[in-house]
């Protein structure tokens, strides 16, 4: 059973790191220093009231941040650096309750990095989506329910490792239905915007410069509207 809640923590930790991280290390180090959990000894760095009290401001940055169309897309794009590697970091620590040996928590750590770039590039793909729709409504409902599902997820994988478990391999057979989806749908948005700001082809010739951006600007919400609501 340790062996499995070992194994729940790396793939918990990992994933989450993806998602939103500094949730991610406030939850472990609060349930650390608690006495909720015993983390293996590279994660109980994560204790330290100095690095929860970094977290925390991060955190509270981050919720604002994420919240807001735009800024959190470049939020998520400069993150795409630093969510990963912590990712890998994470599972390669929380590996160490395994008792294996230093190539087998390597390989941990490339599989965390893995399943964090995973998860993060469902979040950062499925953002600039929402980022198509004019309304912030759905910004805060889906940064809620990412909030939510990490907080929700670290502790199952430390309490219930099976339940969780059974639920990553779920999420991980509908992002590899989703990503390619998602892929598309972003390629469609680049042409679109390319269209607003160059031109599409069959433009009459007889339309001024001003009639013609209008009516590209036009064509191009259009279509953003359609990708949102489909």
């Amino acid at each position: 059973m340790e062996a499995v809640r070992a194994i729940a923590l790396m793939m918990g930790s990992a994933w989450a790191s993806g998602i939103n991280l500094y949730a991610t290390i406030l939850v472990l180090g609060w349930m650390g220093s608690t006495g909720q959990v015993d983390l293996p000894p590279a994660l109980e760095v994560l204790t330290d009231p100095s690095v929860m009290l970094a977290a925390g401001v991060m955190y509270f940055v981050e919720f604002f941040a994420d919240k807001t169309p735009g800024v959190d897309s470049g939020w998520d794009a400069i993150h795409t650096f630093i969510r990963i590697p912590a990712g890998a970091i994470m599972a390669a620590g929380a590996a160490q309750g395994l008792d294996i040996s230093p190539a087998a928590e390597l390989v941990a750590g490339l599989l965390g990095g893995t399943l964090a770039a995973t998860s993060h590039a469902t979040k950062a793909g499925s953002r600039l989506l929402i980022n198509t729709s004019p309304e912030p409504v759905t910004n805060w409902i889906a940064s809620i329910t990412e909030d939510v599902a990490v907080i929700g997820g670290l502790w199952a994988s430390l309490n219930h490792p099976w339940w969780f478990l059974a639920a990553l391999v779920v999420f991980l057979l509908i992002v590899a239905w989703l990503l390619p989806r998602i892929w598309r749908a972003l390629k469609r948005v680049a042409r679109a915007v390319k269209r607003w700001f160059t031109g599409a082809p069959d433009d009459k010739p007889t339309q001024g410069p001003k009639e013609g951006f209008e009516q590209r600007r036009r064509d191009v919400l259009k279509e953003l509207y359609h990708d949102a609501e489909s």
